[in-house]
């Protein structure tokens, strides 16, 4: 499997990544987002909401599960941290298999209920605000999708 990688040096452009990310998603793509607390994943999720033409504010779903946003397309942001074995219930396949864009925080969490075909992110910090983001596609359209984007 292929892997990219891209490193930027602030807040603001790790935003702008994510933002152009947006530009080249369609209906059920899947995002999977791992790395520490602070790495960086609920700024770079609130830059592929501003990408999606979503204007409410982005924040990180911890206590909540699951929130979803209207843009372009939905933004269904979830934060798996705190599930239990009760995720069973929560019919993840409607949004994995829906018209939006979900992103998956801690994904890793609920490895077995994620579709085969999904763009894994994984954001390590590289000082105080430069990040490296390792982008694994999983799938030819995640594969052809990181190539047009990481050059």
């Amino acid at each position: 499997m292929n892997q990219f990688e891209i490193v930027t040096n602030s807040p603001e452009e790790t935003g702008r990544f994510a933002e152009e990310l947006a530009a080249h998603l369609k209906p059920g793509s899947v995002l999977t987002l791992e790395g520490d607390l602070g790495a960086g994943k609920t700024t770079f999720t609130k830059g592929l909401a501003k990408g999606l033409g979503v204007t409410k504010t982005v924040n990180s779903p911890t206590f909540t599960i699951i929130k979803e946003y209207k843009g372009r397309l939905p933004l269904y942001h979830m934060d798996v941290y705190r599930l239990d074995d009760s995720f069973e219930d929560l019919g993840f396949d409607e949004y994995f298999e829906g018209e939006g864009v979900t992103v998956v925080e801690w994904a890793h969490l609920i490895q077995d209920q994620l579709p085969k075909e999904l763009l894994s992110l994984s954001i390590y910090r590289e000082g105080d605000s430069a990040r490296r983001i390792v982008l694994k596609p999983y799938g030819d359209r995640y594969s052809e999708l990181c190539k047009e984007i990481v050059s």
